[in-house]
């Protein structure tokens, strides 16, 4: 299928900023919902029309606080409806807002709100404001701080949310036009795996051009109304394009989800058409389904043989080349076990699921599209805006898809993923010498990752440059790849290969929540912790027996010789992995630092 050229998408995206395209929303779907959230047990909403009225009157707020065209104001709220006014009326002022992690001690907030000057912040609650106050002296271009729900009412050193809404609000026809097309529209600080984080700086161009982009890519004429819940951090590309920007420019409803713990819960509520999440999420409910399975052995192997026989059908009728009879086949399953599985999880009326931000089993990747969760695996960073490579309809097991419309994708000498388009960011925010780094003369910009594509353009990746694993023996091996096999053992839900400058390759892998305990229960072990279980024999037995076959597609210098059980899981922005469940390979090896010298004693 033809797909644009990046010099069409520019011409088609020509002047259009964030808040252009809010109010062509706005003007079409005013009366349509566009957010929904949960206060106590009962939904409350805005339609578009409401939405535009709240983020024109804090929009005169905030100028009414000293806020001018090219300013920058920092955003520290969790996934709640006043984050997405705060962002656009923000904008409707011209300047930039940067969210920052919610889990952001005080010390990264005095880097992140001093390095990108902002002079004004926006917090959700008292938890966030002492954090803010801690380290004040540390930040002089921060004049004013206001809060969404306010400690204490009156508190004289700061702005209430509600005095914000007070304003009459600006003219949206006439503030829509501040922002300019290559003004920055936000500033996305990467979550690193080491050093300071650098600011991605990405502009209306960019996103506007991106959201075309995606439009094209998803290969559906419905935009306006598709349900999606916001429940991953805002300060993430991935969040952000899908949630925040899909709600401003494609018109989508928004569920939004504060606690990511209960994301569950709010699927089986919404019935979201479209869910992004990175692999870990997938993982657990792919954990939390085979665990409730678990407690009906036939059942379970009935599920198990019905996946079986539904993977090689579905790649089938992915590629348009299943007969009438394996259709057949296909929905007779889909009838007797998948679609209440389905309907169970929330997800039963999904059109378009996605992975990205880390690398997911090809295994876990077939199972869900198995059971007629349309998942595919979307490949990119914050310094593409998003998306490198996508293929929304038809993704090839193991790849991460051919470049989407109007990016240019290419492997260099070396083997590096590097890529060209209207989504290429703007540099990194006072920092020409990194920038230099990243996007070379001639516009490319090196991605850090290795690759290779196939004959259609699908794009698989092998490892991250900087990340490869070289034995004492000379062996350049990807721990990616291994740690992927490695969690195809049931009972393994996360982990870190090991081997740099050693004799050979180990591992630390740490036991799935949600499978062990039914495992346990099953082999005599109920009652027993997971850092019991992860020292108990027969569980090390069964992931050491299981070592061979997960590691038969590596070669034997390839291969992880030991394992050692852990039953603490590994959580999302800690010191051993950062908000997007990337690991933290520097933070692995300190913490676990005995562990590992014990493999090599």
């Amino acid at each position: 299928m033809a797909t644009s050229t990046d010099e069409q998408l520019r011409e088609l995206t020509k002047g259009q900023t964030v808040p252009t395209e809010f109010l062509k929303t706005v003007t079409e779907y005013g009366s349509s919902r566009a957010l929904r959230w949960m206060e106590g047990e009962d939904w409350k909403e805005l339609t578009f029309s409401q939405l535009a009225d709240q983020a024109a009157r804090v929009a005169a707020g905030l100028a009414a606080q000293g806020v001018e065209h090219g300013d920058r104001v920092v955003l520290m709220l969790r996934n709640i409806y006043q984050f997405h006014v705060a962002d656009l009326a923000v904008l409707l002022c011209g300047a930039t807002p940067v969210s920052i992690y919610n889990s952001s001690s005080p010390d990264q907030i005095a880097y992140l709100a001093g390095h990108c000057e902002a002079k004004l912040a926006i917090l959700e609650d008292g938890g966030f404001l002492s954090r803010f106050t801690e380290v004040a002296d540390q930040l002089p271009d921060l004049a004013t701080i206001v809060v969404v729900n306010p400690p204490v009412e009156g508190e004289a050193d700061i702005v209430e949310w509600s005095s914000l809404l007070d304003h009459d609000p600006v003219d949206l026809a006439e503030a829509v036009q501040v922002a300019q097309p290559h003004d920055l529209a936000t500033i996305i600080y990467t979550s690193g795996t080491t050093g300071n984080p650098k600011g991605v700086m990405l502009d209306h161009a960019n996103l506007c051009w991106t959201l075309a982009c995606l439009r094209e890519s998803f290969e559906t004429n419905v935009f306006a109304g598709q349900r999606v819940v916001s429940y991953l951090p805002m300060a993430h590309i991935a969040e952000r394009a899908t949630s925040h920007y899909g709600l401003v420019m494609n018109g989508y409803e928004v569920a939004c989800c504060p606690d990511p713990s209960q994301i569950a819960t709010y699927a089986r509520e919404v019935k979201p058409n479209i869910m992004f999440g990175v692999p870990r999420v997938w993982e657990k409910i792919y954990s939390g389904i085979n665990g409730a399975l678990a407690a009906d052995e036939e059942k379970k192997r009935q599920v198990d043989e019905a996946v079986a026989a539904a993977i090689p059908i579905v790649d089938k009728i992915t590629w348009g080349t299943a007969t009438p009879e394996e259709i057949e086949t296909y929905n007779f399953l889909d009838a007797v076990a998948f679609s209440t599985i389905r309907q169970l999880i929330g997800l039963d009326e999904l059109d378009l699921a996605v992975t990205g931000a880390a690398p997911m089993t090809p295994e876990l990747l077939q199972w869900f599209r198995a059971i007629g969760v349309p998942l595919s695996e979307i490949y990119g960073m914050s310094e593409s805006t998003g998306p490198i490579s996508f293929a929304a309809r038809r993704p090839k097991v193991g790849t991460v898809g051919p470049a989407v419309p109007g990016l240019t994708l290419a492997i260099a000498d070396d083997g590096e993923v590097i890529f060209k388009g209207g989504n290429v960011f703007k540099g990194y925010l006072n920092d020409p010498g990194k920038t230099a780094e990243a996007i070379d003369e001639d516009g490319w910009v090196h991605t850090g990752d290795i690759g290779e594509l196939d004959e259609d353009g699908y794009l698989r990746i092998v490892d991250r440059k900087k990340e490869l694993i070289i034995t004492a023996g000379g062996k350049n091996i990807s721990p990616a790849n291994l740690e992927a096999a490695l969690k195809t053992i049931p009972l393994v839900g996360q982990a870190a290969a090991i081997g740099d400058n050693r004799p050979f390759v180990a591992a630390l892998v740490v036991l799935d929540p949600e499978v062990a305990p039914a495992w346990a229960a099953k082999h005599g072990l109920e009652g027993l912790t997971l850092e019991e279980l992860a020292e108990a024999k027969e569980v090390v037995a069964e992931i050491e027996g299981a070592l061979d076959e997960a590691m038969s597609r590596f070669n034997n210098a390839e291969r992880v010789k030991k394992v050692k059980v852990l039953g603490e899981e590994w959580l999302p922005d800690s010191e051993l992995m950062t908000p997007t469940s990337k690991l933290k390979r520097r933070g692995i090896h300190s913490r676990f630092a005995e562990e590992i010298e014990a493999f090599y004693a």
